[in-house]
């Protein structure tokens, strides 16, 4: 299979050929492989759509501040609660994006859950930014996939052929 520009084009294995299996992304499954499916919409519908929900969340936001401000809790309150959703989005887009390059620990992001659900506008600014380019994880998925793909490429090469039919090729029996 091969693409318009003659350039040969990865093909997803399914249920009863052997070899890796590429791994889902959400919202793409495993058209990330070879950009089948509608990949292109579906890949500007997220970011759409986490954009949208970023802004949304941005409006939600902004009513909770003026709910303290009615409130009249005091300046040092409003300044506190600007400075935890802004540095816990600043994390939460920065956690993000360094997950979509490379698996993180998962101890370390159970433990930094709540920050990520307060910086909730980071993460979907992250998702946003990142679908400008490609999906969500594509590329840690696309070199984790090729790197099994050879692995069991090279394991398969090995083991062709039946050894003891080899020819050998050091020294000769006499007699």
């Amino acid at each position: 299979m091969s693409d318009d520009t003659g350039t040969p084009t990865p093909s997803i294995p399914t249920a009863d050929t052997p070899g890796p299996r590429p791994e889902e992304i959400r919202f793409f499954g495993t058209t990330w492989v070879d950009h089948s499916g509608h990949y292109g919409l579906r890949r500007a519908a997220v970011g759409i759509g986490a954009l949208a929900l970023a802004v949304a969340g941005c409006f939600v936001l902004r009513f909770a501040y003026q709910g303290l401000a009615m409130a009249d809790v005091g300046s040092l309150v409003n300044v506190l609660l600007v400075a935890a959703f802004a540095i816990c989005s600043a994390l939460g887009f920065s956690r993000t994006w360094g997950a979509f390059s490379e698996r993180p620990d998962p101890e370390k992001q159970a433990s930094l859950r709540g920050f990520l659900a307060i910086g909730f506008v980071g993460v979907l600014l992250a998702y946003a930014l990142r679908c400008v380019t490609e999906a969500p994880g594509e590329k840690l998925r696309r070199r984790e996939y090729e790197t099994a793909r050879d692995q069991y490429e090279r394991r398969t090469k090995r083991r062709t052929g039946n050894p003891s039919k080899k020819k050998s090729g050091g020294r000769q029996r006499k007699g």
